[in-house]
């Protein structure tokens, strides 16, 4: 049995461990009480969970955590099966032609494309698979997915945004556009009022999102990436301030401050 037999052979058992888990005599009660949009949830963690992995570069977490995720997709079809839509098979077969069909160069007439070249031509692509969807697309935005993390989704949409010259110019004006979100969400401070606060913060993080596409930073990645630092400094300030006898929660700011700099002197000193 070759590879591939046998992860055929695995999600064949996966799916019918899937049915038996939703029939309606003898499944599970809280499978069976799942649909769609309950699940959906569970969906989105697995895939940050998967990312989670990755990041920590724990090959046997990522294992299983794939399994986890590849779970969730045997399980929307299964629903999707009983409800008549679509089955697990036409979502392999979907995903199949798509990949065929977005790759001429390798399953079609090779053209020697680069990276970058296959970058644009499967935008265009995907452009044009939009466009040929039944006559509810009526914008350059649509099929941006509303699940996607904020930062996630802004950045997609200011990449369709740009596709139809909707963009600014050059790096410069981004920073001009920062300076006066700031000082909007200063002036809705001031007001107190939370709608106005929500607001204006919403925009600085809309335009900070749109700096770091113009700088070909993932915003998300960025963010994780601040978020990782941020709590790998934290704990090494707590670590060091019970090395020193302190309770750290019981410091003032300016003690608390005196350690976060300690951590940051010593993190420069090991590189």
């Amino acid at each position: 049995m070759t590879e591939l037999d046998g992860a055929a052979a695995h999600l064949m058992e996966l799916a019918q461990i899937m049915r038996r888990l939703r029939d309606p005599a003898t499944g599970c009660p809280w499978d069976l009480e799942q649909d769609f949009a309950m699940i959906a949830p569970y969906t989105i963690e697995e895939a940050y969970e998967v990312a989670d992995a990755i990041a920590r570069g724990d090959m046997d977490d990522l294992r299983d955590e794939l399994g986890d995720l590849l779970f969730q997709v045997v399980f929307h079809s299964q629903m999707a099966a009983e409800a008549g839509h679509f089955t697990l098979e036409d979502v392999a077969r979907a995903i199949n032609d798509k990949m065929i069909r977005r790759h001429p160069h390798v399953f079609g007439a090779a053209d020697g494309r680069s990276s970058g070249d296959q970058v644009a031509a499967w935008e265009e692509m995907k452009a044009a698979e939009r466009a040929a969807k039944p006559a509810e697309a009526t914008s350059a935005l649509d099929g941006v997915a509303l699940a996607l993390p904020a930062l996630l989704r802004a950045e997609k949409l200011q990449k369709r945004a740009a596709r139809t010259g909707f963009d600014w110019t050059e790096a410069a004006h981004i920073f001009d556009k920062l300076e006066e979100e700031t000082g909007e969400v200063r002036a809705a401070i001031a007001t107190g009022e939370e709608d106005a606060i929500e607001d204006e913060l919403g925009d600085l993080l809309f335009v900070a999102a749109n700096l770091a596409r113009r700088q070909g930073v993932d915003p998300e990645a960025a963010l994780r990436r601040a978020n990782a630092k941020f709590e790998r400094r934290f704990r090494a300030m707590e670590a060091l301030a019970v090395a020193q006898g302190l309770d750290f929660a019981a410091l003032d700011i300016d003690a608390q401050e005196a350690l976060w700099q300690d951590v940051k002197r010593a993190e420069r000193a090991i590189d």
